[in-house]
């Protein structure tokens, strides 16, 4: 099981409890001080890598290939810069957000499919490819900009792998949340404002968790293999829709 983006938040929290589900697991990210802290937490293995980076992600398989079969892959690593306009936008903060969010899953996604086929030969019988998207890449909403386009790209290539992987023992699972409340997602949103990245979720009940995402992802790979879950939108009941979210006490309205 390879596990990307699990220095912190929802990878985090899928490393946790596929380790508690008894899964042999690799989790990578960036920042080698976080993984040394997961993997003495946990027993998971590591593997630092910049996704963005085809090298990295080259020697990320590399190492996989040497270390033992893969099963499954969540491709979780993403996140969003900015709520500017489509006309204001930061092409900087839009690239971005196409390298981590598409092309980054692309890569990984590229250089371990042959592993998942090779785990399959080897006696797995099927193999999962997981991959974290966002309410974002279904729906627009205005300063959306750059993270919906980001977004939608990551969803249509999740449906076109499908597609293409059809006739093959290979689930293709996209996993779509709408509000988390991390640590980090609003933080690099705003480049480390607190005040604006916690401000979205002030008077939001019960706002979803990086171990609610977790347990969804866990369910999903431990279906029977036969049984895909092609696409899951999960939204805390506060949250309509991107925009629409409730503040306060929720209570029945009066008629």
């Amino acid at each position: 099981m390879v596990v990307t983006g699990a220095s912190s938040g929802i990878g985090a929290a899928t490393v946790r409890l596929f380790r508690l589900r008894g899964w042999d697991v690799v989790g990578v990210a960036r920042r080698a001080d976080r993984l040394a802290t997961l993997r003495a937490d946990t027993g998971a293995d590591v593997f630092t890598a910049d996704l963005t980076l085809q090298a990295d992600v080259d020697a990320l398989r590399d190492y996989l290939a040497a270390t033992g079969p893969v099963h499954a892959l969540v491709n979780n690593a993403g996140g969003a810069k900015g709520l500017d306009t489509v006309e204001a936008g930061s092409i900087e903060d839009w690239a971005w957000m196409f390298e981590i969010n598409v092309l980054a899953v692309k890569r990984v996604t590229t250089a371990i499919l042959p592993l998942l086929r090779s785990g399959i030969d080897s006696g797995a019988g099927s193999a999962d490819i997981v991959t974290i998207t966002s309410i974002a890449g279904h729906v627009a909403y205005l300063g959306g900009g750059g993270y919906n386009a980001a977004k939608f790209a990551a969803h249509a290539m999740t449906e076109v792998l499908r597609l293409e992987l059809s006739g093959e023992p290979i689930r293709v699972i996209e996993i779509a949340p709408g509000m988390v409340k991390t640590d980090e997602f609003g933080l690099v949103r705003f480049n480390g404002d607190a005040d604006k990245a916690f401000a979205a979720y002030d008077n939001v009940p019960d706002p979803l968790s990086a171990e609610d995402i977790a347990e969804t992802i866990v369910s999903s790979v431990e279906r029977p293999a036969h049984v895909n879950l092609d696409l899951i939108v999960i939204k805390p009941v506060a949250q309509a829709a991107p925009t629409r979210i409730a503040r306060g006490s929720l209570k029945v309205r009066e008629l």
